[in-house]
């Protein structure tokens, strides 16, 4: 049965792609650290925000992956906005770094979690998890090559994020495939594996 709740998904990951573009470009040294008005701006209004609606709006779906994904990315959003504001100068890069490395665990265990989801949605989040980790690494170490490589992940992972947004709702509004994000592996069950060994040692 068709569910009767809208799908959600193609909002929330275009809120992510849109804020992630805009603050991986200060991060690979496109644009210096005045344009970081902008990005939070939009992390308030649209990352933020649009990301924890969608993350609501999977929760009567039973979707637990897309509710923990959506709230926890829109609460980063919303953590890095208010960070950058009022609190910046008073944490050391170190700190900073544990924060950007947390978060980078939180990805690596949410990518092993896609293993049954679309290819597309698997290559998000190893690219976000690898970014993550080299802007800890640079925080860490005091180096711009480290922050420039995280940048480039940002951009590589938001450019992913907004591909899987567009053939969400393309795919869905026009009820065919036009873009492709990657079969979804096939599940196995047990019981039938299970019957297939006995079957071949019965022989």
């Amino acid at each position: 049965m068709k569910p009767t709740a809208p799908n959600p998904a193609s909002l929330g990951l275009a809120a992510f792609a849109m804020t992630t573009w805009l603050l991986s470009m200060i991060n690979a040294g496109w644009f210096s650290g005045g344009s970081l008005g902008l990005v939070l701006a939009v992390a308030f209004a649209f990352g933020g925000s649009m990301q924890i609606v969608a993350g609501l709006m999977e929760i009567p779906r039973g979707n637990t992956f897309g509710a923990t994904a959506f709230l926890s990315y829109g609460a980063f959003w919303w953590s890095f906005a208010l960070f950058a504001l009022f609190l910046h100068e008073q944490v050391p890069a170190a700190f900073v770094g544990w924060y950007l490395l947390l978060w980078g665990v939180f990805t690596f265990y949410m990518w092993i979690a896609t293993f049954r989801s679309s290819r597309a949605l698997q290559c998000v989040f190893v690219a976000l998890w690898a970014t993550f980790f080299l802007l800890a690494a640079g925080e860490w170490l005091g180096s711009a090559t480290l922050r420039h490589a995280g940048g480039y992940g940002g951009l590589l992972t938001a450019l992913l994020a907004f591909y899987l947004s567009a053939a969400e709702i393309i795919n869905e509004s026009l009820g065919r495939t036009v873009l492709p994000v990657g079969a979804k592996p096939g599940l196995v069950k047990m019981e039938t594996v299970g019957a297939a060994v006995v079957t071949r040692f019965a022989e």
